[in-house]
Protein backbone atom coordinates (compact mmCIF):
# COMPACT_ATOMS: atom_id res chain seq x y z
CA UNK A 1 0.00 0.00 0.00
CA UNK A 2 2.50 2.70 1.27
CA UNK A 3 5.02 1.79 -1.98
CA UNK A 4 2.03 2.31 -4.39
CA UNK A 5 0.90 5.44 -2.61
CA UNK A 6 4.60 6.99 -2.88
CA UNK A 7 5.01 5.70 -6.64
CA UNK A 8 1.81 7.44 -7.51
CA UNK A 9 2.65 10.66 -5.68
CA UNK A 10 6.36 10.61 -6.96
CA UNK A 11 4.03 10.83 -10.75
CA UNK A 12 1.58 13.01 -9.79
CA UNK A 13 3.77 15.58 -8.37
CA UNK A 14 6.60 15.48 -10.93
CA UNK A 15 9.14 14.55 -8.82
CA UNK A 16 11.46 13.08 -10.69
CA UNK A 17 11.90 10.50 -13.70
CA UNK A 18 12.62 6.35 -13.65
CA UNK A 19 15.62 7.57 -15.16
CA UNK A 20 17.18 10.16 -12.55
CA UNK A 21 19.56 9.01 -10.08
CA UNK A 22 18.16 10.35 -6.60
CA UNK A 23 20.08 11.30 -3.71
CA UNK A 24 18.61 10.57 -0.67
CA UNK A 25 19.43 12.35 2.65
CA UNK A 26 19.74 9.30 5.23
CA UNK A 27 19.78 10.44 8.82
CA UNK A 28 19.11 6.90 9.98
CA UNK A 29 16.03 7.32 11.74
CA UNK A 30 12.70 5.89 10.56
CA UNK A 31 12.02 8.40 8.29
CA UNK A 32 14.98 8.23 5.91
CA UNK A 33 15.30 4.57 6.38
CA UNK A 34 11.86 4.34 4.76
CA UNK A 35 11.99 6.69 2.05
CA UNK A 36 15.25 4.88 0.94
CA UNK A 37 14.13 1.27 1.19
CA UNK A 38 10.88 2.37 -0.42
CA UNK A 39 12.59 3.91 -3.55
CA UNK A 40 14.84 0.92 -4.04
CA UNK A 41 11.98 -1.23 -4.16
CA UNK A 42 10.26 1.08 -6.72
CA UNK A 43 13.32 0.65 -8.72
CA UNK A 44 14.78 3.85 -8.62
CA UNK A 45 18.49 4.74 -9.00
CA UNK A 46 19.45 6.10 -5.85
CA UNK A 47 22.81 6.81 -3.57
CA UNK A 48 23.02 8.17 -0.02
CA UNK A 49 24.13 11.31 1.94
CA UNK A 50 24.61 11.01 5.58
CA UNK A 51 25.67 14.22 7.88
CA UNK A 52 26.80 14.07 11.36
CA UNK A 53 26.43 17.19 12.63
CA UNK A 54 28.47 16.41 15.59
CA UNK A 55 25.99 17.35 18.29
CA UNK A 56 24.73 14.18 20.06
CA UNK A 57 28.06 12.65 21.39
CA UNK A 58 27.97 8.95 21.13
CA UNK A 59 24.50 8.76 19.27
CA UNK A 60 25.92 11.07 16.18
CA UNK A 61 28.95 8.36 16.14
CA UNK A 62 26.07 5.35 16.29
CA UNK A 63 24.41 6.72 13.61
CA UNK A 64 26.91 7.30 11.01
CA UNK A 65 27.74 3.42 12.15
CA UNK A 66 24.04 2.78 11.43
CA UNK A 67 24.09 4.46 7.65
CA UNK A 68 27.13 2.56 6.48
CA UNK A 69 26.75 -0.90 7.27
CA UNK A 70 22.44 -0.29 5.51
CA UNK A 71 24.02 1.13 3.05
CA UNK A 72 26.93 -1.60 2.44
CA UNK A 73 24.04 -4.04 2.99
CA UNK A 74 21.86 -2.51 0.17
CA UNK A 75 24.32 -1.58 -2.05
CA UNK A 76 24.11 1.77 -2.18
CA UNK A 77 27.04 4.49 -2.70
CA UNK A 78 27.40 6.24 0.14
CA UNK A 79 28.48 10.14 0.81
CA UNK A 80 29.25 11.18 4.51
CA UNK A 81 30.47 14.23 5.79
CA UNK A 82 30.88 15.90 9.26
CA UNK A 83 30.18 19.74 10.39
CA UNK A 84 30.90 21.88 13.24
CA UNK A 85 27.34 23.05 13.66
CA UNK A 86 27.95 24.92 16.66
CA UNK A 87 30.87 26.29 15.51
CA UNK A 88 28.98 27.56 12.62
CA UNK A 89 25.96 28.77 14.57
CA UNK A 90 28.13 30.99 16.61
CA UNK A 91 30.26 32.48 13.89
CA UNK A 92 26.95 33.66 12.17
CA UNK A 93 24.84 34.15 14.90
CA UNK A 94 21.98 32.09 14.00
CA UNK A 95 20.59 29.00 15.96
CA UNK A 96 21.52 25.46 16.02
CA UNK A 97 18.75 24.38 13.80
CA UNK A 98 19.53 26.77 11.59
CA UNK A 99 22.74 26.44 11.30
CA UNK A 100 22.58 22.61 10.54
CA UNK A 101 20.20 23.20 7.63
CA UNK A 102 22.41 25.67 6.20
CA UNK A 103 25.33 23.22 6.20
CA UNK A 104 23.24 20.30 5.46
CA UNK A 105 21.14 22.02 2.59
CA UNK A 106 24.79 23.53 0.80
CA UNK A 107 26.37 20.47 1.45
CA UNK A 108 23.55 18.64 -0.78
CA UNK A 109 23.90 21.06 -3.58
CA UNK A 110 27.21 20.27 -3.92
CA UNK A 111 26.95 16.59 -4.24
CA UNK A 112 24.14 17.18 -6.69
CA UNK A 113 26.41 18.67 -8.85
CA UNK A 114 29.42 16.50 -8.05
CA UNK A 115 27.07 13.32 -8.69
CA UNK A 116 24.99 14.31 -11.65
CA UNK A 117 21.61 13.59 -9.41
CA UNK A 118 18.90 15.46 -10.55
CA UNK A 119 16.95 16.09 -7.20
CA UNK A 120 17.75 15.17 -3.48
CA UNK A 121 14.76 13.21 -1.78
CA UNK A 122 14.26 14.18 2.00
CA UNK A 123 11.86 12.52 4.09
CA UNK A 124 9.82 14.79 5.77
CA UNK A 125 5.93 13.37 5.17
CA UNK A 126 2.83 14.23 6.36
CA UNK A 127 2.56 14.58 10.37
CA UNK A 128 5.93 16.96 9.25
CA UNK A 129 3.78 18.87 7.28
CA UNK A 130 1.01 19.33 9.34
CA UNK A 131 3.44 20.32 12.26
CA UNK A 132 4.68 23.17 10.14
CA UNK A 133 1.24 24.15 9.54
CA UNK A 134 0.47 24.33 13.19
CA UNK A 135 3.78 26.11 13.58
CA UNK A 136 3.21 28.68 11.21
CA UNK A 137 -0.45 28.86 12.53
CA UNK A 138 0.83 29.97 16.30
CA UNK A 139 3.19 32.23 15.09
CA UNK A 140 1.25 33.74 12.57
CA UNK A 141 1.17 33.73 9.10
CA UNK A 142 -0.41 34.57 5.62
CA UNK A 143 -2.02 32.19 3.29
CA UNK A 144 1.26 31.30 1.92
CA UNK A 145 2.21 29.91 5.73
CA UNK A 146 -0.60 27.83 5.58
CA UNK A 147 0.48 25.16 2.91
CA UNK A 148 2.38 22.55 4.79
CA UNK A 149 6.03 21.46 3.54
CA UNK A 150 5.60 21.79 -0.26
CA UNK A 151 6.74 18.65 -2.29
CA UNK A 152 9.00 20.34 -4.40
CA UNK A 153 11.44 23.32 -4.01
CA UNK A 154 14.25 23.76 -6.54
CA UNK A 155 16.22 20.45 -6.36
CA UNK A 156 14.82 19.18 -3.37
CA UNK A 157 11.65 16.68 -3.35
CA UNK A 158 9.74 15.15 -0.51
CA UNK A 159 8.21 11.75 -2.30
CA UNK A 160 6.57 10.86 1.77
CA UNK A 161 4.54 13.51 1.82
CA UNK A 162 1.46 11.59 0.82
CA UNK A 163 2.02 8.76 3.91
CA UNK A 164 1.76 9.58 7.65
CA UNK A 165 4.83 8.45 10.66
CA UNK A 166 2.16 5.11 11.63
CA UNK A 167 2.65 3.99 7.85
CA UNK A 168 6.22 4.46 7.96
CA UNK A 169 6.78 2.57 10.99
CA UNK A 170 4.15 -0.30 9.59
CA UNK A 171 5.96 -0.33 6.63
CA UNK A 172 9.99 -0.75 8.29
CA UNK A 173 7.80 -3.52 10.74
CA UNK A 174 6.76 -5.22 7.47
CA UNK A 175 10.15 -5.59 5.56
CA UNK A 176 11.87 -6.04 9.58
CA UNK A 177 14.06 -3.17 9.18
CA UNK A 178 15.70 -1.79 12.24
CA UNK A 179 16.91 2.13 12.47
CA UNK A 180 18.05 4.55 15.16
CA UNK A 181 16.02 7.21 17.30
CA UNK A 182 16.87 10.26 17.77
CA UNK A 183 16.83 10.97 21.69
CA UNK A 184 16.05 15.04 21.16
CA UNK A 185 12.75 14.21 19.21
CA UNK A 186 11.79 12.39 22.33
CA UNK A 187 12.42 15.02 24.21
CA UNK A 188 9.47 17.99 24.93
CA UNK A 189 12.75 20.69 24.52
CA UNK A 190 11.28 22.54 21.17
CA UNK A 191 8.50 23.72 19.56
CA UNK A 192 8.04 21.53 17.28
CA UNK A 193 7.97 18.43 19.97
CA UNK A 194 5.85 20.03 21.93
CA UNK A 195 3.06 20.18 18.64
CA UNK A 196 4.45 16.51 18.33
CA UNK A 197 4.38 15.36 21.37
CA UNK A 198 1.41 17.21 23.01
CA UNK A 199 -0.74 19.26 20.65
CA UNK A 200 -1.41 16.97 18.14
CA UNK A 201 -2.29 14.16 20.08
CA UNK A 202 -4.54 16.52 22.24
CA UNK A 203 -6.01 17.33 18.92
CA UNK A 204 -6.86 13.39 18.29
CA UNK A 205 -8.77 12.62 21.41
CA UNK A 206 -11.47 15.23 19.73
CA UNK A 207 -10.61 13.89 16.04
CA UNK A 208 -8.39 10.66 15.33
CA UNK A 209 -7.85 12.06 12.09
CA UNK A 210 -7.07 15.41 12.45
CA UNK A 211 -3.03 15.22 10.70
CA UNK A 212 -5.53 13.48 7.73
CA UNK A 213 -7.47 16.53 8.10
CA UNK A 214 -5.41 19.12 8.57
CA UNK A 215 -3.60 18.02 5.47
CA UNK A 216 -6.18 17.97 3.51
CA UNK A 217 -7.24 21.53 4.53
CA UNK A 218 -3.60 22.61 3.81
CA UNK A 219 -3.28 21.22 -0.13
CA UNK A 220 -6.84 23.13 -0.74
CA UNK A 221 -5.66 26.16 0.79
CA UNK A 222 -2.26 25.74 -1.63
CA UNK A 223 -4.89 26.02 -4.63
CA UNK A 224 -6.20 29.00 -2.68
CA UNK A 225 -2.97 30.33 -2.57
CA UNK A 226 -2.05 29.87 -6.31
CA UNK A 227 -5.27 32.13 -6.91
CA UNK A 228 -4.60 34.59 -4.32
CA UNK A 229 -1.00 35.13 -5.90
CA UNK A 230 -1.89 35.39 -9.52
CA UNK A 231 -4.87 38.08 -8.37
CA UNK A 232 -2.08 39.96 -5.46
CA UNK A 233 0.14 40.17 -8.50
CA UNK A 234 -2.37 41.98 -10.71
CA UNK A 235 -3.44 44.02 -7.69
CA UNK A 236 0.17 45.55 -7.15
CA UNK A 237 0.59 45.94 -10.74
CA UNK A 238 -2.23 48.38 -10.51
CA UNK A 239 -1.22 50.35 -7.19
CA UNK A 240 2.15 51.09 -8.48
CA UNK A 241 4.08 53.03 -10.94
CA UNK A 242 6.70 52.92 -12.75
CA UNK A 243 9.01 54.15 -10.35
CA UNK A 244 8.22 52.08 -8.02
CA UNK A 245 5.95 54.30 -5.77
CA UNK A 246 3.06 52.93 -4.52
CA UNK A 247 -0.04 54.73 -4.94
CA UNK A 248 -2.29 55.29 -1.84
CA UNK A 249 -5.70 56.32 -3.50
CA UNK A 250 -5.70 53.10 -5.85
CA UNK A 251 -4.73 50.90 -2.86
CA UNK A 252 -7.64 52.23 -1.16
CA UNK A 253 -9.67 51.14 -3.88
CA UNK A 254 -8.90 47.67 -4.07
CA UNK A 255 -10.47 44.99 -2.26
CA UNK A 256 -8.24 43.78 0.36
CA UNK A 257 -6.02 47.30 0.66
CA UNK A 258 -4.16 45.27 3.73
CA UNK A 259 -3.33 42.19 1.87
CA UNK A 260 -1.76 44.45 -1.15
CA UNK A 261 -0.01 46.46 1.12
CA UNK A 262 1.21 43.34 2.67
CA UNK A 263 2.25 42.05 -0.44
CA UNK A 264 4.11 45.45 -1.45
CA UNK A 265 6.12 45.95 1.67
CA UNK A 266 6.72 42.34 3.14
CA UNK A 267 9.72 41.91 0.68
CA UNK A 268 10.77 45.33 1.76
CA UNK A 269 11.10 44.03 5.54
CA UNK A 270 8.08 45.70 6.81
CA UNK A 271 6.56 43.87 10.08
CA UNK A 272 3.15 43.13 10.88
CA UNK A 273 2.78 46.29 13.40
CA UNK A 274 4.64 48.79 11.15
CA UNK A 275 2.26 47.69 8.28
CA UNK A 276 -0.69 48.58 10.16
CA UNK A 277 1.08 52.25 11.06
CA UNK A 278 1.56 52.36 7.09
CA UNK A 279 -1.67 51.58 6.32
CA UNK A 280 -3.36 53.81 8.66
CA UNK A 281 -1.26 56.88 7.48
CA UNK A 282 -2.27 56.38 3.69
CA UNK A 283 -5.73 56.11 4.96
CA UNK A 284 -5.46 59.65 6.88
CA UNK A 285 -3.15 61.43 3.91
CA UNK A 286 -0.05 61.36 6.25
CA UNK A 287 3.02 62.54 4.52
CA UNK A 288 6.49 63.13 5.46
CA UNK A 289 6.52 59.44 8.08
CA UNK A 290 9.54 57.72 7.69
CA UNK A 291 9.55 53.63 8.23
CA UNK A 292 12.82 52.02 8.64
CA UNK A 293 13.39 48.34 8.09
CA UNK A 294 16.43 46.20 8.00
CA UNK A 295 16.82 46.53 4.54
CA UNK A 296 15.35 49.79 3.30
CA UNK A 297 13.84 53.36 4.24
CA UNK A 298 10.25 53.81 3.26
CA UNK A 299 8.52 57.25 3.21
CA UNK A 300 4.88 58.47 2.83
CA UNK A 301 4.66 61.30 0.26
CA UNK A 302 1.61 63.07 -0.54
CA UNK A 303 -0.69 60.14 -1.24
CA UNK A 304 2.20 57.88 -2.14
CA UNK A 305 4.74 55.51 -0.74
CA UNK A 306 8.03 55.69 -1.86
CA UNK A 307 10.88 53.44 -0.83
CA UNK A 308 14.72 52.92 -1.22
CA UNK A 309 17.32 50.47 0.18
CA UNK A 310 19.81 51.42 2.73
CA UNK A 311 22.95 50.90 0.63
CA UNK A 312 21.18 53.81 -1.80
CA UNK A 313 21.67 56.29 1.04
CA UNK A 314 25.44 56.32 0.76
CA UNK A 315 25.30 58.41 -2.70
CA UNK A 316 29.22 58.34 -4.05
CA UNK A 317 30.26 61.64 -5.44
CA UNK A 318 30.34 62.06 -9.26
CA UNK A 319 32.16 63.68 -11.19
CA UNK A 320 32.23 67.93 -12.80
CA UNK A 321 32.59 67.87 -16.21
CA UNK A 322 33.65 71.68 -16.52
CA UNK A 323 34.55 73.60 -19.96
CA UNK A 324 35.15 76.86 -20.28
CA UNK A 325 34.27 78.59 -23.87
CA UNK A 326 35.24 82.26 -24.85
CA UNK A 327 32.94 84.08 -27.46
CA UNK A 328 32.94 87.35 -29.12
CA UNK A 329 29.52 87.49 -29.57
CA UNK A 330 26.10 86.73 -27.57
CA UNK A 331 25.87 82.88 -26.67
CA UNK A 332 23.21 81.15 -27.03
CA UNK A 333 22.48 79.20 -23.69
CA UNK A 334 21.46 75.28 -24.35
CA UNK A 335 17.93 74.71 -22.87
CA UNK A 336 19.28 70.88 -21.12
CA UNK A 337 18.38 70.97 -17.23
CA UNK A 338 21.73 68.75 -17.07
CA UNK A 339 24.13 71.39 -17.95
CA UNK A 340 24.78 75.20 -16.62
CA UNK A 341 25.98 77.75 -18.42
CA UNK A 342 27.40 80.38 -16.38
CA UNK A 343 29.22 83.76 -16.89
CA UNK A 344 33.02 82.42 -16.03
CA UNK A 345 34.32 86.47 -15.24
CA UNK A 346 31.94 86.95 -12.18
CA UNK A 347 32.46 83.31 -10.58
CA UNK A 348 34.61 84.05 -7.22
CA UNK A 349 36.45 80.41 -7.09
CA UNK A 350 36.67 76.85 -8.91
CA UNK A 351 32.94 75.03 -9.13
CA UNK A 352 32.55 72.20 -6.42
CA UNK A 353 29.58 69.72 -6.13
CA UNK A 354 27.90 68.63 -3.15
CA UNK A 355 24.73 67.75 -1.57
CA UNK A 356 22.98 70.66 -0.54
CA UNK A 357 22.92 71.11 3.15
CA UNK A 358 20.56 73.63 5.55
CA UNK A 359 21.30 77.52 5.52
CA UNK A 360 22.30 77.04 1.76
CA UNK A 361 20.39 79.91 -0.70
CA UNK A 362 20.63 81.28 -4.08
CA UNK A 363 19.18 83.39 -5.91
CA UNK A 364 16.86 81.28 -8.63
CA UNK A 365 17.25 82.56 -12.80
CA UNK A 366 14.63 85.14 -13.34
CA UNK A 367 14.39 86.27 -9.70
CA UNK A 368 15.97 88.65 -7.95
CA UNK A 369 15.72 87.85 -4.37
CA UNK A 370 17.30 84.97 -2.31
CA UNK A 371 15.96 81.80 -1.92
CA UNK A 372 16.76 79.07 0.58
CA UNK A 373 17.38 75.78 -0.96
CA UNK A 374 15.26 73.95 1.68
CA UNK A 375 12.28 76.39 -0.06
CA UNK A 376 12.91 75.93 -3.16
CA UNK A 377 12.80 71.72 -2.72
CA UNK A 378 9.59 72.45 -0.43
CA UNK A 379 7.84 74.54 -3.31
CA UNK A 380 8.47 72.48 -6.18
CA UNK A 381 7.12 69.38 -4.00
CA UNK A 382 9.43 66.88 -4.14
CA UNK A 383 9.67 63.80 -2.12
CA UNK A 384 11.73 63.73 0.53
CA UNK A 385 14.19 61.01 -0.93
CA UNK A 386 14.36 63.68 -3.76
CA UNK A 387 15.30 66.26 -1.71
CA UNK A 388 18.24 63.95 -0.14
CA UNK A 389 19.70 63.44 -3.42
CA UNK A 390 19.99 67.08 -4.95
CA UNK A 391 23.06 68.33 -5.13
CA UNK A 392 24.86 71.73 -5.74
CA UNK A 393 27.91 73.37 -7.48
CA UNK A 394 28.90 76.10 -5.79
CA UNK A 395 31.98 78.64 -6.58
CA UNK A 396 33.83 80.43 -4.02
CA UNK A 397 31.32 80.00 -1.02
CA UNK A 398 28.22 80.96 -3.53
CA UNK A 399 25.62 78.19 -4.60
CA UNK A 400 25.28 78.68 -8.81
CA UNK A 401 23.63 76.01 -10.04
CA UNK A 402 21.08 73.62 -7.93
CA UNK A 403 21.78 70.52 -10.35
CA UNK A 404 19.13 69.70 -12.94
CA UNK A 405 16.59 72.55 -11.32
CA UNK A 406 17.85 76.42 -11.98
CA UNK A 407 20.71 78.49 -11.75
CA UNK A 408 21.77 81.53 -9.62
CA UNK A 409 20.29 84.37 -11.50
CA UNK A 410 23.68 86.24 -10.39
CA UNK A 411 25.90 84.59 -12.49
CA UNK A 412 23.63 84.20 -15.81
CA UNK A 413 24.70 84.63 -18.79
CA UNK A 414 24.09 88.32 -20.84
CA UNK A 415 25.14 90.17 -24.17
CA UNK A 416 28.11 90.91 -22.53
CA UNK A 417 29.17 88.13 -21.40
CA UNK A 418 32.79 87.27 -22.97
CA UNK A 419 33.43 83.64 -21.25
CA UNK A 420 31.25 81.00 -20.61
CA UNK A 421 31.21 78.10 -18.15
CA UNK A 422 29.99 75.28 -18.71
CA UNK A 423 29.09 72.66 -16.00
CA UNK A 424 27.80 69.32 -16.02
CA UNK A 425 27.12 66.21 -13.99
CA UNK A 426 29.08 63.32 -15.81
CA UNK A 427 27.05 59.83 -15.34
CA UNK A 428 24.39 62.25 -14.20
Amino acid sequence: MMERKVSEFIREKHLFGTEDRVLVALSGGADSVALLRVLLRLGYRCEAAHCNFHLRGEESVRDEVFVTRLAERLGVRLHKTGFDTEGYAAGHGISIEMAARELRYEWFHRLLDETGAGVVAVAHHRNDSVETFLLNLVRGTGIGGLQGIRAVNGRVVRPLLCVDRQEILAYLERLGQDYVTDSTNLQDEFTRNKLRLQVIPMLETINPSVVESIDRTAARLAEVADVYRRAMEEAVKRVTDDAGALDGAALLRETAPRSVLHEVTRPLGMNASQQDDLFRCLEEGVSGRVFLTPTHTLLTDHGKLRWKRKEEEEEPLPALGVEVTETDRPFEVPKDPGMACLDADKLKGPPVLRKWKPGDRFVPFGMKGFKSVRNYLRDRKLSLFVKERQWVVSCGGDIVWLVGERTDNRFRVTPETRRVMKIWVKGG
